[in-house]
């Protein structure tokens, strides 16, 4: 199959490779410094969230100290969700606190994903971008984004890969469906390079123009705290290794579809790998091993990855 009519399957194949950044904390308690660099938000705003909403729900340490559960910094990222979907944050506020921090959304995103799935497909393969819009819309509202992405975007790409491989569906359709869908998660990722946490460098690398898995992944380190900076499809090294030192970046992360695409490279790839953090992300990290290369391979979905990530570097 060619090469370029592959886009839904390919950036669904695996995706990122992460090594350590600094200053994380133990997650168990954080105090509002830390609550603030893992959200974005500062921590002026929390503690108004906290005194005019009951956002936030701090215990005293022995000593005073405030300290936040991940059930708070759930309840921020759910209730920032709200107020980019266009909420007031009296509203976003409350919405966020019906939400236990497990997530009902999750729950019934897994009890529907199935038919939203398939309410997804039968409007972007009809050409029915206002009516894939629309289930987006609905879909954002009763979920979470890391649902979103993992429960709903994901598996409905790889099945779109896997119906145009078995000719179910036709190129224009899979090109279609699978620009609305970049278009969407680029809207939802307005934004994201604000804040103070960890910066996060993605571009994909020479040649490639499959972003989809690259976007979602991004998607997903925002809502555990990163700052994204994204270069988009077939960057050359020599631009993401500037881009990386003039914005001192935490973190370099480079996708590719194809191993060979990382072998290509490779020579290219070690000096970002020695000045500092690099990832290797999608199909193409298969058997980064082999090339010595500097950088740890994740081939689970993004938001699996994303999690994983983050709990490696609290770790260190």
């Amino acid at each position: 199959m060619p090469e370029e009519d592959t886009a839904a399957e390919r950036a669904c194949q695996g995706f990122v490779q992460i090594l350590y950044i600094p200053g994380m904390s133990e997650p168990s308690q954080l105090r509002i410094g830390e609550l603030s660099r893992r959200s974005g938000v500062s921590p002026e705003l929390l503690r108004a969230w906290e005194r005019r909403y009951g956002l936030l729900d701090p215990i005293r340490s022995p000593g005073g100290l405030r300290l936040y559960s991940l059930a708070d910094l759930e309840r921020v990222r759910v209730m920032q969700q709200h107020l980019a979907d266009g909420l007031a944050a009296a509203e976003a506020a409350a919405a966020a606190v019906r939400t236990p921090g497990e997530s009902t959304k999750a729950g019934t995103a897994g009890r529907s994903s199935v038919a939203a799935v398939d309410q997804l497909a039968a409007a972007l393969e009809g050409f029915d971008e206002p009516g894939a819009q629309a289930i987006f819309d609905r879909l954002l509202a009763e979920v979470t984004l890391d649902v979103f992405i993992s429960e709903i975007v994901m598996p409905y790409l790889r099945e779109l890969g896997a119906r145009w491989e078995r000719g179910e569906v036709t190129v224009a359709q899979e090109h279609f469906a699978s620009n609305v869908v970049r278009g969407r998660l680029l809207g939802l990722a307005r934004g994201w390079g604000r804040g103070v946490g960890p910066r996060a460098l993605l571009a994909c690398v020479p040649g490639e123009q499959h972003e989809l898995g690259l976007i979602a992944f991004g998607l997903a380190l925002r809502t555990h705290g990163w700052r994204i900076e994204y270069l988009g499809a077939d960057t050359p090294l020599g631009t993401i290794r500037s881009v990386a030192e003039s914005l001192d970046a935490d973190l370099v992360v480079v996708s590719a579809v194809m191993p060979e695409r990382i072998g290509e490279v490779v020579a290219e790839l070690r000096p970002i790998s020695r000045g500092r953090r690099l990832a290797v992300g999608g199909a193409g990290a298969e058997g980064l091993e082999t090339t010595g290369l500097d950088a740890l391979a994740l081939t689970a979905d993004p938001v699996q990855e994303a999690e994983r990530v983050t709990t490696l570097l609290q770790a260190r």
